[in-house]
């Protein structure tokens, strides 16, 4: 497997599996052939229902957690400090997971400054091993950049 270095020293595997569109009763299936087959990521978010399945697939696979590298995104209705503070233990309760690797933004709508604070906070924390965003365009990203205290280490 290879691997990228992000721009705080964690490294993530240059190829995932992603669970969008798979039911949770699915999702434990899936992710188990997945692990199977090699792959060592896995991408799930808040707004694909599917964390529990992924989570309980990682447990049950018998590969050590630091060996596989686990990627969800907070959906919008999650945003603002205190709602994406309060989903992303959540999202570390359905994935049975002490952290996760990489937490995302989903979207770049609603109060997405708030919700990144809590990002930073369960970074600092030991929550998250790596905060970014998703699907931002170029100027979204460079406006929130711009004034967080931690860069988003993907887009």
């Amino acid at each position: 497997m290879k691997y990228v270095t992000l721009n705080n020293g964690v490294k993530i595997p240059q190829l995932g599996y992603g669970v969008y569109q798979v039911e949770s009763t699915e999702a434990g299936r899936c992710v188990n052939d997945a692990l199977g087959a090699g792959y060592r990521m896995v991408d799930t978010a808040q707004a694909y229902h599917n964390e529990e399945g992924v989570g309980a697939a990682v447990k049950k696979s018998g590969i050590a957690r630091s060996e596989i590298f686990l990627v969800s995104k907070i959906w919008i209705s999650n945003y603002g400090y205190e709602r994406a503070k309060a989903s992303i233990d959540e999202s570390l309760r359905r994935l049975q997971t002490e952290y996760i690797d990489l937490m995302l933004l989903h979207q770049p709508f609603c109060d997405y400054y708030g919700a990144y604070r809590a990002l930073e906070e369960a970074y600092r924390e030991g929550k998250l091993r790596a905060i970014g965003v998703s699907n931002f365009q170029p100027n979204h990203f460079i406006d929130l950049a711009s004034n967080v205290e931690i860069v988003p280490a993907v887009n």
